[in-house]
């Protein structure tokens, strides 16, 4: 008789799967699934066999976080970590303390500050200056897309009332041209390029912290958004294969090369080297990242018409198109010919359109391929080109957390948008009708990596619980999709997008063992209680890596 090594009985089983079949238990042999019933499988059950009794909690396939940035979430929790405050004088007194406890660090360097905790979004060098003593520092935001800098900081970069603003950025200013202390973007690498470079080691560490908290949360596997060099952070891509090596990397990691905006075609050798050598382990890189456009929040975001100034007028500016569409529709189609999956970031709905044009350039020249290209954030997008996603095979990567009301929306993106555009926000009701496939990720650091408070905002289109930043109603209900949607997208979604779909995803006999055991049904309950559901346990092809005290 062939014994299970571990079974799990004694509650609801979400396989995922494409009816989305229920089961009751689940038993596991050398890393993989052995048998889906919906009996308890005691016949499986042998003198070593480690028998997980449910008692009514939900097991589903591990999640899959298709867009995310673990190293930086790393060195954040290594570094000054501002994400878990929301006011301009909490960030002070925590910038402060850690500069009083760091006295040896050249720069001050952290970041997690949110925009709406200062007017604008835009802090000032002179407040940072009151508390880092006169060391450089530089603080990204939560989204990536702004840093907040001292007055050092900005003597040491040369930035002052002269230095132009680079073409794919813009550095904040003060009515007399001087920089204000906020660079937007492109602006950022002034500074970020001075950085003492992280060594590999720390890096590693980063690494595995930030695993063993995304383990926690229930990931199993993620697409890392950006390998290569980028920002203050340094290149993941080292620090993935070290672990690989070592044996520590547990979780199943797909690699998205970063597109140099600065650069063409020419950069595509070295990807194709890098995708080479960037492999080993549970790692490989066989994605490139393409951030078409900024965010709206700071106006970099690309339109397809100009911004509104806050009292319903166009100004003259529709943000900007990092690369240009001549490059985009010709560097497109030579990767997805190499085998290559494009990974865009598009956050308004010239970006997106951009976006889908040259994946239509790519077909047109290569006929339709199984790159499984996708689109990530996809804030706001025309109507017109809804079904185009699925018309033209492009996932729809959601970051479903965002789709509601909170601060940075109601004041820094509603007001300029205008109410039209503004109705065209994280339309996943409508993708999910049009047929899209859908993904989902979290964009960590840039917000919590906790599936279960995003795939809450994708039902309910509120903000999860322990989430919440006033009272608000629902953002564009019509958008919502259902639980067991949004759960599919952040298992079995995501592990189409990153090639795993295969051997992961769903819980199906023959699969790997990829699963974890939430606290509760959410299915069961109200779909305002879904976001306090937890992780319980999580496993790695049938290896325990997380549980929780309680477990």
């Amino acid at each position: 008789m062939t014994y299970a090594d571990l079974v799990f009985t004694g509650g609801p089983v979400f396989t995922a799967n494409t009816v989305r079949s229920r089961a009751g238990s689940v038993a596991v042999r050398d890393g993989r699934i052995l048998a889906v019933s919906p009996g308890d499988l005691a016949e499986l059950v042998g003198p070593s066999t480690e028998v997980v009794d449910l008692r009514g909690r939900m097991l589903i396939p591990g999640f899959q976080d298709a867009h995310v940035h673990p190293v930086w979430g790393g060195l954040d929790m290594l570094r000054c970590d501002l994400s878990a405050l929301g006011t301009a004088p909490d960030y002070l007194d925590a910038i402060a303390r850690y500069v009083s406890e760091h006295p040896d660090d050249e720069w001050i360097l952290g970041g997690g500050w949110q925009m709406s905790a200062f007017p604008g979004g835009t802090p000032t060098a002179t407040a940072l200056d009151t508390v880092t003593g006169g060391r450089p520092a530089f603080f990204p935001n939560r989204d990536g897309h702004g840093a907040w800098v001292n007055s050092a900081a900005l003597r040491r970069a040369g930035i002052d009332r002269d230095t132009p603003d680079p073409a794919d950025g813009r550095i904040e200013r003060r009515p007399d041209g001087a920089p204000s202390g906020t660079l937007h973007e492109g602006a950022m690498t002034l500074v970020n390029r001075l950085l003492p470079e992280e060594p590999i080691e720390r890096l590693t560490e980063a690494l595995l912290l930030a695993q063993g908290y995304l383990h926690s949360l229930g990931i199993t596997a993620w697409q890392d958004a950006i390998v290569g060099s980028y920002g203050d952070a340094g290149d993941p891509g080292p620090a993935y294969l070290q672990a690989a090596s070592a044996g520590t990397l547990t979780a199943r990691v797909v690699g998205a090369i970063w597109w140099d905006r600065t650069k063409g075609v020419e950069q595509i050798p070295s990807i194709l080297e890098r995708r080479k050598r960037y492999r080993g382990g549970r790692f490989t890189a066989t994605s490139v990242k393409v951030m078409q456009d900024g965010v709206a929040e700071n106006f970099t975001a690309a339109m397809l018409e100009p911004y509104h100034d806050g009292h319903g007028h166009f100004t003259d500016n529709s943000g900007i198109s990092f690369v240009p569409p001549e490059i985009l529709n010709e560097a497109v189609p030579l990767l997805d010919a190499e085998g290559i999956q494009v990974h865009f970031h598009a956050i308004g709905d010239r970006a997106v359109r951009q976006c889908l044009d040259a994946v239509e350039h790519a077909i047109a020249r290569n006929g339709a391929r199984d790159n499984r290209h996708h689109i990530a954030h996809i804030q706001v997008v025309h109507p017109e080109d809804v079904p185009r996603f699925r018309d033209l095979g492009v996932a729809a990567n959601m970051q479903s957390l965002w789709a509601t009301y909170e601060p940075q929306m109601v004041e820094l993106t509603l007001p300029f948008l205008g109410e039209a555009r503004s109705a065209w926000q994280y339309p996943f009701g409508d993708l999910l009708r049009a047929g899209a496939v859908l993904a989902a990720g979290s964009d960590w650091s840039v917000s919590t990596p906790d599936p279960m408070a995003a795939i809450h905002t994708a039902v309910n289109r509120t903000a999860a619980p322990g989430h919440e930043e006033g009272e608000y109603d629902p953002f564009l209900p019509e958008q919502a999709i259902d639980l067991a949607t949004s759960l599919t997208a952040y298992t079995a979604g995501s592990a189409w997008v990153n090639h795993l779909d295969d051997v992961t995803g769903t819980i199906e006999v023959g699969k790997l063992a990829d699963l974890v055991v939430l606290d509760r049904d959410p299915f069961a309950g109200p779909a305002d209680a879904i976001g306090a559901t937890r992780t319980l346990q999580t496993f790695v092809e049938g290896e325990r890596v997380f549980a929780a005290p309680d477990a």
